[in-house]
């Protein structure tokens, strides 16, 4: 169902895949931001990128459970992170690969950026995923 690429003419990726590719006629679930909010609203991990990382993990397994589908579906994320420093991207990194959402490997850009939305946000997951066919067995 997924065919993960990675390009031979590039540099191997450490985890993570250049393309995903689907047939068509597979249902696709393009998910928002997935940020570091509790139930009741509250930030989580206030000044701890790798504690907002886990929730941002936590929150995205729940919007694909919501639709069908979960972490090994995942095609691709985008990673933004409020930081220039490649330290604290890569701390949020290891979260995400300690998650096996990376364990595909999907095709995944970390990106440091200025703000996100909320405020005392560090961290916010983007990501497209597979809803499995679960009547033909492919889960």
């Amino acid at each position: 169902m997924i065919q993960r690429v990675t390009a031979p003419a590039l540099f191997p990726p450490p985890t993570y895949s250049h393309a995903s590719v689907v047939e068509a006629g597979t249902k696709l679930a393009f998910l928002a931001g997935s940020v570091p909010l509790d139930g009741q609203g509250n930030l989580v991990g206030e000044g701890d990128p790798a504690r907002q990382a886990e929730q941002v993990i936590a929150n995205l397994r729940e919007q694909l459970r919501s639709v069908g589908s979960g972490l090994e579906y995942v095609l691709a994320t985008d990673v933004y992170v409020v930081s220039s420093e490649p330290a604290v991207l890569s701390t949020v990194w290891e979260v995400v690969e300690a998650s096996g959402l990376s364990s595909g490997p999907h095709s995944s850009t970390l990106i440091g950026v200025a703000c996100l939305g909320y405020t005392g946000q560090l961290v916010e997951i983007t990501a497209t995923a597979v809803v499995p066919d679960l009547e033909e067995g492919t889960r």
